[in-house]
């Protein structure tokens, strides 16, 4: 109201004036929603769900699909020189698995704690935004899940699995951790991730399924092909994962792709990227010996057509949208 009436008045300053007066409702309305979602996050779910929703369960549905299919592929490549399965061997993938998802819970921890302020306007829903996780316990479970990941690690499993563990967690801590804080930078952030989520973890996974059986340390297809293709699926993830953020980012100056070229290019740049990769797979099926042809021809192509699909409908305006735009991407 006084922005208005000084427009009023003041020949010339009515334009700004409202402009101003739209901003600071638009802020307020934002502000009012924040503190809304923040209520309604700490009501929900109780410490429970504040501890799941703190291990951020999409990504550790990735790191429990990755393991699962590695161990399986060793299993099955064992079966050719064995005509046995060595069941004690489970207890040293539990172990493993185990490993990864305290590392999962140790990166996606300490990045909610530094992010706390940028997260109560971009996800308020995260218990230590909303209140419904205190900054003591998420310290704790940081620390509970970074010392207990590394002892596992360390007790169980060989030299070079130990040093790609602990190169991950570094590179995890300098992604978010000031003065390093990778994240604020897009190149670095993609670099990061793409490292982590692509070719550590892959990588990583076949040297300590190989190890455990007693297998000879080998790159069939089957691997070069997971290993490339996951590291730039990690490019694309660390490219969208942002999408839904920029109001945030923008405001806390975060150098993300789409804070930097908006939510359309930054979402044709990730359908591009991700659909090539896609051929990449046909082409595998198509050239590389070892290879279930059918399978990766057909399975590559169907997705590829549904990647089509899905990021024709996306609505670069509405946050709804564009979170199933990135639902469908992982």
């Amino acid at each position: 109201l006084p922005a208005l009436s000084v427009a009023v008045r003041r020949p010339g300053g009515t334009l700004p004036a409202l402009s101003m007066t739209t901003d600071v409702k638009n802020r307020a309305k934002l502000a009012v929603k924040a503190n809304s979602d923040r209520e309604q996050a700490r009501r929900e779910g109780g410490m429970l769900g504040a501890l799941y929703k703190f291990t951020r369960p999409h990504t550790i549905r990735g790191t429990i699909l990755a393991s699962c299919a590695c161990v399986t592929r060793v299993t099955l490549m064992s079966i050719r020189t064995q005509s046995f399965i060595e069941w004690s061997l489970l207890k040293t993938a539990a172990l493993g698995l185990a490993a990864l998802l305290c590392g999962n819970a140790y990166i996606v921890g300490i990045n909610q704690i530094f992010d706390v302020e940028i997260d109560r306007v971009n996800k308020p829903f995260l218990p230590v935004a909303s209140g419904a996780m205190s900054p003591s316990l998420a310290w704790g479970l940081v620390a509970a899940t970074g010392v207990g990941g590394l002892g596992l690690v360390y007790c169980f499993f060989p030299p070079l699995i130990r040093k790609l563990y602990t190169l991950g967690m570094l590179l995890g801590t300098i992604y978010t951790v000031p003065p390093f804080r990778w994240k604020n930078n897009a190149l670095l952030a993609m670099a990061n991730i793409a490292m982590v989520r692509g070719l550590l973890l892959n990588v990583g996974l076949h040297h300590a399924s190989s190890h455990a059986l007693g297998l000879p340390v080998t790159w069939p297809p089957q691997v070069i092909f997971i290993s490339m293709f996951m590291t730039v699926f990690a490019i694309v993830i660390a490219i969208c994962k942002d999408m839904p953020d920029t109001k945030g980012d923008i405001e806390y100056n975060v150098q993300t792709v789409p804070a930097t070229i908006g939510v359309d290019k930054t979402a044709q740049l990730a359908t591009l990227t991700l659909f090539t990769n896609y051929m990449v797979g046909i082409s595998f099926g198509i050239w590389a010996k070892g290879l279930n042809s059918l399978l990766m021809i057909g399975a590559h192509g169907a997705l590829a057509l549904w990647l089509l699909s899905f990021s024709s409908r996306l609505k670069s305006d509405s946050v709804p949208s564009i979170k199933l735009f990135y639902r469908n991407i992982w």
